[in-house]
């Protein structure tokens, strides 16, 4: 829940606050934690709430464990919710009232006379140090002789041993780097360039293309010249709704022209990425373009011939594998977001440092325990596992970036002969700006082709975060030389777009059996007497993309 809240920008101090009851709730897996997240995505680009997202999970987060964990078995009153979120969440307590009274209507459970479910399914006092309160109960009735208690001195012991996490059962390695010179050379050749956008004077037209990635966790935007030269770009981490999100990045974008006193003629443009579909209706884009298709016609812009591009974003791992510039094999990771960019984001988060100070702590590591590549809830319980061998912060961060390509080449793409791919990679996407990430992967990439007589060339993308927005505007400029005539809204126009989303029985689909809840989203854009207005509809088919019986027969 809190990982959940992180991503849709819920403070901890809010995340305490909110309520499940009165909340519309949606389908969220409860079964993995990863599965959960991907839903939530899901119904983030379809502008549902940040409330009644986390009202869903905790709905998911209940359901599952009454399934899982009760066996079967009916929970009898009185029912103790022990543990921090049932303490400190109040939505998570009336999600558990709300369904266990479920439970006890359905099974014919006698409840005590005037009771209600708040007072016999209830977070009792001190609720989060139950587990701490029964040891001490259980010590009460040991011998004398057992758990005496010795002072602090081992535990200072065990935090102040650096090697620690390897004598007390950690099975550690060399870190990412050995030694200061190892990290210079790696820097000088890996580090990314500054980017340096041209300058405009005042009066100076910049005519060009827009491309918008609407990412899982990150939204990037690009202005991308005739030539394909890049004259502004834009990067933000997602605030909780895609069509604010591009608002905002569009913004940011105008603003490095317009600051110079230059203006911005668009030409076309183009979306993709997790919103792509709902962002082209927003703002009228040309097309939405499939990611993959994105990040390659990105790749092969500025690469000639590559074996392979390597595309790490916030929730999926893409592999394009190429043969003579053409697209031989894809492969996604359908399962679980282990190791990949938002994962590594919320457990540096979790120890204190943001994403960008990722790589610099990780790289003060010399020694880093090794974590099995595969599930993200597994690699959690290694965390906590590894912290109480004595394992430190930058030693973690280390080893979980040498997880990603473990899971990028044995996981998802299951091939553990790279030289058979070629010997050309492309690294991109906004997880290679974590350069401790990236060398996690140079030397996974190099070790591969020690017995060979090849020597790899890894590039990363110069714009790696940006690359699959870049690629939209290229498919946005191939349009425009076909003779299409751009149906973008405009800037200004985005800048005055005001909409409304509304998900509830008023617009359940009727048109088959299934009456689907859909999500529609009414949008104002323009001012004056330009200003128009339109509905979206957001459906699971397209039977209920319409509202008129007529029109969906059509």
């Amino acid at each position: 829940a809190e990982k959940i809240a992180a991503k849709l920008g819920i403070p901890f101090a809010e995340l305490c606050t909110l309520r499940y009851r009165g909340l519309r709730v949606f389908p969220v897996a409860g079964k993995c934690g990863v599965f959960a997240e991907t839903d939530i995505n899901g119904l983030q680009k379809q502008g549902v709430g940040a409330e009644e997202l986390m009202a869903s999970l905790f709905e998911a987060f209940v359901l599952q464990n009454l399934k899982v964990l009760a066996r079967g078995h009916t929970l009898l009153p009185h029912v103790l919710l022990l543990g921090g979120p049932n303490a400190f969440i109040p939505g998570m307590q009336e999600a558990w009232q709300h369904n266990i009274a479920l439970m006890w209507a359905d099974r014919g459970v006698a409840l005590p006379e005037g009771a209600t479910p708040e007072q016999l399914v209830r977070a009792p006092e001190d609720a989060e140090y139950y587990g701490a309160l029964g040891a001490i109960e259980f010590g009460k009735e040991e011998d004398v002789e057992i758990g005496r208690y010795r002072g602090l001195s081992g535990l200072e012991n065990l935090v102040n041993d650096r090697s620690a996490g390897r004598r007390r059962g950690g099975q550690g390695t060399p870190a990412l780097v050995e030694s200061d010179t190892e990290l210079a050379e790696f820097l000088e050749a890996y580090a990314p360039p500054r980017f340096e956008p041209p300058r405009f004077r005042p009066g100076d037209v910049a005519r060009g293309f827009i491309g918008v990635d609407g990412g899982s966790t990150s939204t990037k935007a690009v202005l991308l010249s005739l030539e394909g030269e890049v004259l502004a770009r834009a990067y933000q981490l997602s605030r909780g709704n895609p069509i604010k999100d591009t608002i905002e990045i569009l913004e940011k974008l105008r603003g490095q022209v317009e600051t110079q006193g230059a203006r911005i003629e668009v030409l076309g443009t183009a979306t993709t990425g997790y919103a792509k579909d709902t962002l082209r209706d927003v703002i009228c884009a040309d097309v939405a373009l499939v990611e993959t298709v994105a990040h390659t016609k990105s790749a092969l812009h500025y690469y000639s011939t590559p074996d392979a591009i390597v595309d790490v974003g916030g929730q999926d791992i893409k592999l394009i594998i190429l043969k003579d510039g053409r697209v031989k094999d894809f492969k996604l990771n359908t399962q679980c977001s282990a190791g990949n960019g938002y994962f590594l984001q919320a457990i540096s988060e979790g120890f204190g440092f943001k994403v960008e100070q990722y790589a610099d702590v990780a790289f003060t590591a010399r020694e880093m325990p090794i974590f099995p590549y595969g599930c993200a809830i597994f690699l959690q319980s290694d965390i906590a596992s590894f912290q109480g061998q004595g394992w430190k912060p930058n030693e973690i961060l280390a080893g979980l970036a040498a997880v990603l390509p473990k899971n990028v080449w044995l996981y998802i793409a299951k091939i553990p002969n790279l030289p058979e791919l070629g010997s050309r990679f492309i690294l991109q996407g906004g997880t290679q700006n974590n350069l401790a990430a990236v060398k996690a992967q140079v030397d996974y990439i190099q070790k591969r082709f020690l017995r060979t007589h090849k020597t790899p060339e890894i590039i990363v993308h110069k714009h790696a975060g940006e690359a699959g927005a870049i690629g939209a505007a290229f498919e946005a400029m191939t349009l425009w030389r076909q003779g299409r005539k751009t149906t973008f809204i405009g800037l200004d126009a985005v800048r005055n777009i005001e909409y409304r989303t509304t998900v509830g029985e008023e617009t359940r689909c009727r048109f088959c059996k299934n009456h689907c809840l859909r999500t529609f989203i009414d949008i104002t854009s323009g001012s004056g007497s330009d200003k128009s207005r339109r509905r979206l509809i957001i459906a699971p088919c397209e039977k209920g993309a319409v509202e008129d019986i007529g029109a969906m027969k059509a």
